[in-house]
């Protein structure tokens, strides 16, 4: 696959715009899975961005009863920390919608770093492909909690589900899936705002060794970014 066709970047004029287009994909994604499938498996990533998203979705017409929720990495804090990727996906979307408890499949990083990769492993022997992995990218060119300098879970037989002990930003201690296992996807998109992300947009662009280029799923990436964040 052509690097053109595997890395397909969606340019739009404001956060607000990247965050109105990434509600009606993931929209249009749901609505495609379940016509197809009757399910939809959906992977979401942390963020204020996908916040943002988040709090958009609540209003979108789809059978959220068909609906699996996933996600792509966790912080290893207690339960009820605001700073969990749960938290703040419960407050902004799933407090909010009619979805069985059954079907949000949290990290369980309250568990300890180790119980919990192992529990998430386990899990994940229910999804055997996700249908729409959302992703962010960091300031260091990382996503979900895969770093610079750290295992990215990109190798062959690598485990789908990572314990990270040194996490550059607090905390330390993390759960993450690997590359490889987010890649398993129909559709892997990437939601990019704010002018402190240019240099990493840059250098992504200019094909340097970052953790958001070890995620490449067969049928490619979409990049939604606010055009403030893409060099000139």
């Amino acid at each position: 696959m052509s690097k053109t066709r595997s890395l397909r970047w969606h340019i739009c004029d404001t956060e607000a715009a990247v965050c109105e287009r990434a509600v009606a994909w993931i929209a249009n994604a749901a609505s495609e899975a379940i016509a197809a499938r009757g399910v939809f498996h959906i992977v979401l990533a942390g963020g204020d961005t996908p916040r943002r998203v988040y709090a958009g979705l609540r209003n979108i017409r789809t059978d959220w009863h068909a609906w699996q929720f996933w996600f792509g990495d966790e912080r290893c804090l207690s339960e009820d920390d605001p700073r969990r990727n749960s938290y703040m996906a419960r407050e902004t979307l799933l407090d909010h919608i009619p979805v069985p408890p059954t079907q949000v499949h949290t990290i369980r990083c309250e568990l300890g770093v180790e119980q919990a990769a192992a529990h998430y492993q386990a899990l994940l022997r229910d999804a055997s492909e996700f249908d729409l992995v959302l992703l962010g990218l960091g300031n260091d060119g990382h996503t979900a909690s895969l770093f610079p300098g750290n295992d990215w879970g990109d190798e062959p037989g690598s485990a789908d589900v990572l314990a990270v002990y040194h996490s550059p930003k607090p905390p330390a201690r993390r759960v993450s899936l690997g590359a490889r296992r987010l890649a398993r996807a129909r559709c892997v998109l990437f939601l990019i705002t704010g002018a402190g992300k240019r240099d990493a947009v840059i250098a992504w662009r200019d094909g340097a060794a970052l953790p958001v280029t070890a995620i490449r799923p067969s049928t490619g990436v979409d990049v939604l970014v606010e055009k403030i964040c893409i060099g000139s």
